[in-house]
């Protein structure tokens, strides 16, 4: 059974940073889409960050030179490390994995991912 958990969500203060992991057991993450996704408290689930399974890699502008998605197949576990954080990077952050073959758009939106972790909060203060 596929499942994702999320960890590493804190309290920081602004400019500092976190490092995410989403632990997936189910299926090899080395073969699928991963992302990770953000939703701020009335606000609409945005992406943040995907990674193909050829490597490609795409992030919001947004989070552009700050934010850095990686996995370590080895281990089977999506990161996110998030430096320079600002306020507005409050959110609830889940990651998700979407099995191939998918020839969607690029990167893929949420609604194309199948499998959801429940999230992790992330809360930046100023």
């Amino acid at each position: 059974q596929e499942r994702l958990v999320e960890s590493g969500g804190g309290s920081v203060q602004a400019g500092g940073s976190l490092r995410l992991s989403c632990a997936v057991s189910g299926f090899d993450i080395k073969r699928y889409y991963m992302g990770w996704f953000r939703q701020a408290p009335g606000k609409d689930r945005e992406g943040v960050a995907n990674i193909g399974s050829n490597g490609d890699i795409d992030y919001a502008d947004f989070v552009k030179g700050r934010f850095t998605i990686s996995k370590d197949n080895a281990k089977n576990i999506l990161y996110l490390q998030m430096n320079s954080l600002k306020p507005e990077d409050t959110a609830m952050y889940s990651c998700a994995g979407l099995p191939p073959p998918y020839g969607g758009k690029w990167p893929p939106p949420d609604y194309e991912y199948n499998y959801w972790g429940q999230g992790t909060q992330v809360t930046v203060s100023s």
